[in-house]
């Protein structure tokens, strides 16, 4: 199967900091995905100057597909990028993956997000969209999604309801599975009402942490995957350390993962979700989807940054 991913094309500019008061300062709650406009970044940016940085190509979507490719899966990506040096270096990062890429051009700058990272691995966003918030509806083209099975989308565009619809129902017009990560609790609270909507008409498949499940539905993740699992075929809710739910074809399995210590939780959710869609695309049972999602996202966490590194790959795809 073939996947293609619609998101935000995002720069990631990863940096470590030395104690939770510099998001005081900032005034980001902790945990969080906060937009921001170019001045507030650019500050955040000056502000954290000092600490350790590293960059990469980034935003949730493009972070599912990268993993999906590196296992193998032929992928695609449509995204919004500035005509700039960061533009440049996120399309680079995705060919370089072996992506192909459907990027449109904007004078907008690109967009940054400036992700901070806690001592203990938590990761607060404070997200530039820049071009990225430019990619609207009729940039999705019918012809391009069709040559697709999948197409994965990212809760952070439900800043645009008319991108998400047309998406969405495009895909469905086409014969595509679609799979939608809710992305970050903040965003399904602004739009509940909305998501309720799509995911019972459109989705078949969802992905939501523990928060981002509770604050769409007002469960506890056992239950949470039971509601959401009687809207779409496969519904899966990660708990962290307590491993994940997956209802699928009406039945919950938990899928259980080994407690560690996370060095940067970036990414986590986006490489579970592209394990679990490798599983799905290679014919793997609820278990064996959940079980290849953890050990991606086990191995992100133990490094810096939203990607594994290339080195890692060829043990993970052999295991």
């Amino acid at each position: 199967m073939k996947i293609i991913g619609i998101g935000n094309a995002l720069t990631d500019l990863m940096t470590q900091i030395e104690s939770d008061e510099i998001l005081k300062h900032l005034n980001l709650p902790k945990g969080s995905m906060q937009l921001v406009d170019i001045e507030t970044s650019k500050n955040a940016s000056e502000a954290t100057k000092n600490f350790q940085r590293s960059i990469a190509s980034g935003g949730s979507a493009a972070n599912t597909i990268h993993g999906l490719a590196r296992l193998g899966i032929e992928t695609g990506f449509i995204g919004k990028i500035g005509d700039d040096e960061i533009g440049r270096f996120f399309e680079e990062d995705m060919l370089k993956s072996g992506i192909k890429t459907f990027l449109i051009r904007s004078e907008t700058p690109s967009g940054l997000a400036l992700a901070l990272v806690s001592p203990d691995g938590e990761r607060t966003f404070a997200t530039y969209l820049g071009a990225a918030v430019e990619l609207n509806a009729s940039d999705i083209d019918k012809q391009i999604l069709g040559q697709y099975d999948i197409l994965h989308i990212e809760g952070y565009l439900l800043q645009n309801y008319e991108l998400i619809s047309h998406s969405i129902e495009a895909a469905k017009e086409l014969g595509l599975l679609v799979s939608l990560d809710l992305a970050s609790y903040n965003v399904v609270e602004e739009h509940r009402d909305f998501l309720n909507e799509i995911v019972s008409t459109y989705v078949d498949i969802v992905f939501a942490n523990e928060e981002e499940s509770k604050a769409f539905t007002g469960m506890e993740p056992e239950e949470s995957v039971k509601h959401l699992g009687k809207m779409v075929d496969i519904a899966v809710v990660k708990t962290g350390p307590l491993g994940s739910f997956v209802s699928m074809n009406g039945e919950i399995t938990h899928v259980p993962t080994t407690k560690i210590a996370p060095i940067d939780t970036t990414g986590a959710g986006d490489l579970y979700a592209a394990g679990f869609l490798y599983g799905l695309a290679t014919g793997k049972s609820a278990f064996e989807c959940g079980k290849l999602g953890t050990k991606l996202a086990l191995e992100v966490i133990c490094h810096i940054g939203a990607k594994i590194p290339i080195e890692k790959w060829s043990l993970l795809k052999q295991l």
